[in-house]
């Protein structure tokens, strides 16, 4: 008998917390077999002539060029970290990033989503509402929060 193999997504942003999410899924597909790890960017521009004509096509570009950049870092923390093949996509969703990783996290049927937090609280976390917080609340998997 063969045993499952464990897919694992690390959403990503580029953050600090992000890295550190980043650091503790490499060590655990490194210390579990059959983990399948993935990585994530959630990118909420969108390229309408609306947001074009608001944001500039300069500024769009170099947003997009950010995006790449943070999840390549990603990827290649993961091949340096010893992953053969981790799976890495910028997905255009909307601008809930919460529900745009849960979405994700379900089609893809990942069985766990590790992810970063800044650890906000307070004001600020009620000002500014927490992805972490939310895909905790909402994902149909367990939910790995780093600090």
């Amino acid at each position: 008998m063969t045993e499952k193999t464990v897919k694992v997504l690390c959403p990503t942003d580029g953050s600090k917390s992000s890295e550190k999410a980043i650091k503790f899924a490499i060590n655990m597909a490194n210390n579990f077999s059959n983990v399948e790890l993935s990585f994530i960017l959630i990118s909420s521009g969108d390229d309408t002539a609306t947001d074009i004509a608001y944001r500039g096509a300069q500024v769009i570009r170099a947003s997009q060029v950010q995006e790449h950049m943070e999840l390549d870092a990603a990827c290649n923390m993961a091949k340096e970290g010893g992953i053969d093949n981790p799976q890495c996509s910028i997905e255009h969703g909307s601008r809930n990033i919460a529900a745009s990783i849960i979405a994700y996290a379900d089609e893809g049927k990942f069985d766990q989503i590790v992810m970063g937090s800044t650890g906000r609280t307070g004001v600020a976390r009620l000002l500014l509402g927490s992805v972490a917080s939310e895909v905790v609340a909402k994902a149909h998997c367990p939910v790995t929060v780093v600090r």
